[in-house]
């Protein structure tokens, strides 16, 4: 049997563990694409994410059975980061959170980096389709792609 889990709004003790949570994930999955050294071990840190999360913990949610295993934020029905810690992927953390964020905030659509195609395979899974509207991620020769959700 499963623990007992819940998806509440993030507190400043839940910082640590958000912004640790993105930095794995951000070096795991995106680092190999973007390849930029000072980005991904200089500028992205725990304590800077910390820093910057601080004043949007009303938009940020985690999942929390005893420990923080991944969070999204909420921006109305924009979903702007989800993220899962990495080793804890494939256990179903990553669709209840999406689920609570459609469910409580009807949230209804995401970009997601154009080459990230995991996370492009996630969010179809749960109802989202492509539209084909694209747009370039500042900074970079990469783009990001609009989902939305159907129906």
């Amino acid at each position: 049997m499963g623990k007992e889990f819940t998806v509440r709004k993030a507190n400043r003790k839940d910082l640590f563990r958000i912004a640790e949570i993105q930095v794995f994930n951000y070096r795991l999955y995106f680092y190999p694409i973007f390849l930029s050294d000072e980005y991904y071990f200089d500028e992205l840190s725990v304590p800077s994410l910390m820093q910057k999360y601080e004043s949007e913990l009303d938009s940020l949610y985690v999942y929390d059975d005893g420990v923080v295993k991944g969070f999204i934020k909420i921006e109305g029905t924009y979903i702007a980061r989800l993220f899962v810690e990495p080793v804890l992927q494939n256990a179903s953390i990553g669709s209840k959170l999406l689920e609570y964020a459609m469910k409580e905030h009807n949230a209804d659509h995401l970009w997601a980096l154009e080459k990230n195609v995991r996370a492009i395979h996630f969010y179809e899974r749960h109802g989202f389709t492509a539209t084909g509207e694209k747009k370039p991620e500042d900074g970079t020769s990469e783009y990001l792609v609009l989902l939305k959700k159907k129906g």
